[in-house]
């Protein structure tokens, strides 16, 4: 039996699992952020197949790593409450069946990338799916407390890729862009960290509340909240972007500030999951302010 009769057979019955194994809500997300990197980097809209092939080819790598990521973290996933019901532990799908899925994303975001839109973007692509799914989780997760901000690299990259995919290039701008998601990651991550940070001690993972206590880890997630906050402000004093997208910069940071200082002041689950349930809306809401900004003026 083929890989692909194996994958096709596999889908028509477990279709969410496999979906599951894709991390659709983070994919979203990564995908998002490409899409606003790809129209910043024209005056005007993107050209349809670039918007359609550069989105899904970035998709599918995105969810070929995620994938690879839900392969090697099988066994800690089974000691998590967070994790333990995902397709791998519960025997849903098998590792066999999860890495046939893996490798054919990848190929198939690869193929797309590199023939119906550019090398580069290919490339680049690449690069993050290993990073992601190889030098973060099989590597850096398990080896140091600052996992996640050696690791943050390849989540990052994103708007770059899809900056690449319409312009062919690379630009400050997007860097600007890649700059704004790396700085955000550990707050976000961490203020995840410390409401699972039992769960992670029993998976072994070196996480920072694990290795150095919660009173330092929500002295980080402040201390980067604050540099986040600068940093949210560059694409306005670059000019990159208008008035519109600093006030939704400055309101949007303001409130992510709040939290993080509430939450060093009083230690919560509940606390610590706000918080990292709102970084997420911060970066959507964030990076949707810059395309309104990008295109509002030339309506008014």
């Amino acid at each position: 039996m083929t890989a692909i009769t194996l994958i096709l057979r596999g889908a028509l019955t477990n279709w969410r699992e496999y979906l599951v194994l894709c991390k659709p809500r983070i994919v979203s997300l990564i995908v998002f952020t490409a899409i606003v990197g790809m129209f910043l980097s024209v005056p005007g809209l993107a050209p349809w197949p670039v918007f359609l092939f550069g989105t899904l080819g970035i998709g599918l790598g995105a969810a070929s790593a995620a994938a690879i990521n839900h392969l090697i973290d099988e066994k800690a996933d089974a000691v998590m409450n967070r994790t333990q019901a995902r397709p791998l532990p519960t025997g849903k799908l098998t590792r066999e069946q999860a890495l046939i899925f893996a490798i054919t994303l990848g190929v198939l975001s690869m193929v797309i990338l590199y023939f119906l839109i550019n090398p580069l973007t290919a490339w680049l692509t690449l690069a993050s799916m290993v990073g992601y799914g190889i030098i973060y989780t099989a590597f850096l997760k398990r080896t140091t407390p600052q996992n996640i901000v050696l690791g943050g690299a390849s989540g990052a990259m994103p708007p770059v890729l899809g900056w690449t995919a319409a312009t062919g290039e690379l630009h400050v701008h997007a860097f600007l862009l890649f700059l704004i998601i790396f700085v955000w990651t550990p707050p976000h991550f961490w203020a995840l960290a410390v409401a699972r940070r039992d769960e992670y001690g029993r998976a072994n993972f070196p996480m920072l509340p694990v290795t150095h206590g919660v009173d330092f880890t929500k002295q980080q997630v402040v201390l980067y909240t604050f540099l986040l906050f600068a940093v949210s402000l560059l694409p306005f004093v670059s000019k990159m972007s208008g008035l519109i997208y600093l006030a939704g910069a400055i309101g949007l940071g303001g409130y992510f500030l709040y939290l993080a200082f509430a939450l060093y002041r009083h230690t919560s689950n509940e606390l610590a999951m706000k918080t990292f349930g709102y970084s997420i809306f911060y970066l959507a809401a964030l990076f949707a302010f810059l395309l309104i900004d990008h295109y509002l003026p030339s309506f008014l």
